[in-house]
């Protein structure tokens, strides 16, 4: 039996700037991509070679901004170009699918930003096409990318928490105004903005649910306006999630073991501090990191170009059948909310 430990581990996480240098196309110039091209300019090798957006005009703003050499206003032009070796979609929610099927098609390595699709079966459409081409693919939800989540992973295999039971997490952010997340046409809500985190980390340290009930609440915009479920795995272990769009909430997860408990203090999906406290009370234990927020997003962008160098096909950080379980698991909670947006269909839904 492990004993409880006088230290927390060390990150193995690589140096960033050993990771290959790979030649990235972007298709997307909004506020997330803008944070990648940064923080991936400034701690990795990469290179940008290329970026899209159906609006030439702001393809061509985005690339004279970051120095971008090709700016197109097809994602199909980008796909073809010879100078990209990856691309990364970073396009909005209801385009994912659509993206990652250009890039594959194409022969592109691809980075698909969170979540990988709208739902489950499209998540195994994308999974099938990077298989058969002999592709990488990955969802690029960064927290499991992070040195942050090296440590947790190392806590977790140590043993040292005993039986993990339950996982509590959640993330709560104010929206108001015209912010994309509340447009029901672009499948707003907090589900798969927000809920994405909490919900990954409960299927990730769990296992898929065999058993999900789930409850929601409206917003006065036309979507959700907060979620919360009950995971249940076939093991008995229970994860407890919730998102919001009404209200700010520390953001906070808890990975509760029979001898010690994991705390993961808001936001728990960015840089931040790792607790462990031993069962019964004790004097715990904390690593602590800086908080650098989006700025770290360059380590999911290594290990992409890592995994190519080694000839990977998915990245065991975040293996795609995670994905799909995460999104299975959020189309059952879509089910028993009522959850559906006007004038999008999601193939494969039942």
């Amino acid at each position: 039996m492990p004993v409880f430990p006088t230290a927390l581990p060390a990150p193995r996480t690589p140096d960033p700037m050993e990771a290959p240098a790979l030649r990235w196309g972007v298709l997307g110039t909004g506020w997330i991509a803008e944070r990648f091209v940064r923080s991936v300019r400034r701690h990795t090798r990469q290179r940008f070679t290329a970026v899209a957006s159906r609006d030439a005009s702001r393809a061509k703003d985005f690339a004279d901004r970051y120095g971008i050499a090709h700016a197109y206003g097809s994602y199909q032009e980008l796909a073809a170009a010879r100078d990209v070796d990856v691309v990364y979609v970073a396009t909005e929610h209801t385009a994912h699918l659509g993206c990652a099927r250009i890039a594959l098609d194409a022969g592109k390595h691809t980075l698909v930003e969170k979540p990988l699709a709208l739902n489950a079966s499209q998540a195994t459409e994308i999974t099938r096409l990077a298989a058969e081409r002999g592709l990488f693919c990955a969802e690029a939800l960064w927290t499991f990318f992070l040195p942050r989540f090296d440590v947790v992973r190392q806590i977790l295999d140590s043993g040292v928490l005993g039986d993990v039971h339950t996982v509590l997490a959640e993330y709560g952010e104010h929206f108001s105004g015209d912010h994309r997340i509340l447009r029901p046409d672009q499948a707003g809500g907090p589900l798969l903005d927000l809920g994405t985190y909490p919900l990954s980390l409960a299927v990730r340290v769990l296992g898929a649910p065999t058993e999900v009930l789930a409850f929601a609440a409206p917003h006065p915009g036309g979507v959700a306006g907060q979620v919360s479920a009950l995971l249940r795995t076939a093991d008995g272990g229970q994860g407890v999630v919730h998102t919001t769009l009404f209200s700010d909430t520390p953001t906070a997860a808890t990975i509760a073991g029979s001898r010690a408990t994991l705390s993961l203090p808001g936001p728990f999906y960015q840089p931040g501090e790792v607790v462990l406290t031993p069962a019964g009370g004790g004097t715990p234990l904390t690593r602590t990191e800086p908080h650098t927020a989006h700025e770290a997003l360059h380590y999911e962008a290594a290990e992409v170009a890592r995994c190519i160098g080694a000839g990977l096909l998915q990245s065991p950080l975040r293996p795609l059948t995670d994905s799909v379980n995460t999104l299975r698991a959020m189309d059952e909670i879509r089910r028993q909310c009522g959850i559906t947006f006007p004038g999008i269909t999601f193939p494969g839904d039942t």
